[in-house]
């Protein structure tokens, strides 16, 4: 696809309806884009640039923006309760200061596998972050899906992905998505009483041409938002899996989406350049920055971390 980029662009740019045209907000050019997440005291919206070490922030009502450096590569953040964030990285699960400042690891589950790293992650209803491993050169199916509870203890769920995106959780709490990119799949899993994952189920499956799901969130309604890499849309999925709605955006690699906003109606995205040759650059100015479209949707707020 990258090599008629400036075709497919033209293409999604005709077809978008300007009632719900996305609308870039940071031209970060962010190398790997990743993990939206909205603090409602902030008002503000987070997220990574994965390969590129930067955190960013936004307030979207002011405008105003600050980028903190990392010291090594976070898949995701998510504010704690006690001020600061928790998060996932290359070397395991960490804290982080309000200031980013200071960046402490927790526990690392997989310090035996050096090739593996941690991508996306999120908060669940009752305020556990959970968080999928990867291997990074993406060849191995040697990804699990961890949780860490609020007594930072950490167990694992499932395992088997190449690429793990999301997760993203039902409103009420009981059912868990998650994403193998590599795959083209969504599973879905209820959530048992003890906040453990029920049995695996396949729940879409996607074809080459609609590019990989990659991040995702839920509306109030339990439907899915999910960004496609390579697919050059975000997708609105009905609780049973079916497509409902695509709305087009402006760069070839978006990667993860999330509710923010006074009302929670906005959703926020972002996108990535890595792997985009000079041709495919030219042609998406926007590639790796972060979109916004007004989904006249409301979506939810995950508590923070509990721990």
């Amino acid at each position: 696809m990258a090599n008629n980029a400036a075709t497919v662009y033209r293409r999604v740019m005709s077809d978008t309806n300007p009632r719900t045209a996305a609308r870039c907000v940071s031209t970060t050019r962010s190398v790997l884009g990743e993990g939206p997440v909205w603090s409602v005291p902030e008002q503000a919206l987070y997220w990574m640039d994965i390969k590129g070490l930067r955190i960013h922030r936004l307030e979207p009502v002011t405008g105003d923006a600050t980028s903190w450096p990392t010291p090594f590569r976070i898949g995701s953040i998510a504010p704690r309760g006690g001020g600061g964030f928790v998060g996932a990285s290359e070397h395991g699960f960490l804290t982080i200061d309000a200031a980013f400042s200071r960046f402490d690891i927790i526990a690392d589950p997989e310090a035996s596998r050096p090739g593996n790293r941690f991508n996306d992650g999120k908060v669940d209803t009752g305020g556990r972050f959970w968080a999928g491993t990867m291997d990074d050169a993406e060849e191995q199916a040697t990804g699990t899906l961890y949780r860490l509870d609020n007594d930072l203890r950490w167990s694992q769920q499932d395992n088997g992905y190449r690429v793990p995106n999301g997760p993203a959780f039902s409103p009420d709490g009981r059912v868990a998505y998650h994403t193998d990119s590599a795959a083209r799949r969504i599973y879905r899993f209820e959530i048992g009483e003890d906040g453990g994952l029920g049995a695996k189920q396949e729940w879409a499956h996607f074809q080459q041409a609609d590019g990989h799901p990659d991040g995702m969130t839920v509306d109030v309604e339990g439907c899915l938002w999910v960004a496609f890499w390579d697919g050059w849309c975000v997708r609105r999925l009905s609780t049973s899996g079916e497509t409902i709605a695509m709305i087009p955006l402006p760069v070839q690699r978006p990667t993860s989406c999330a509710f923010g906003g006074e009302a929670l109606d906005r959703l926020f995205i972002t996108s990535a350049t890595i792997g985009l040759d000079e041709a495919a650059l030219a042609a998406q100015p926007l590639a790796g920055g972060l979109f916004v479209i007004e989904t006249g949707i409301t979506g939810y707020a995950p508590p923070p971390f509990a721990g």
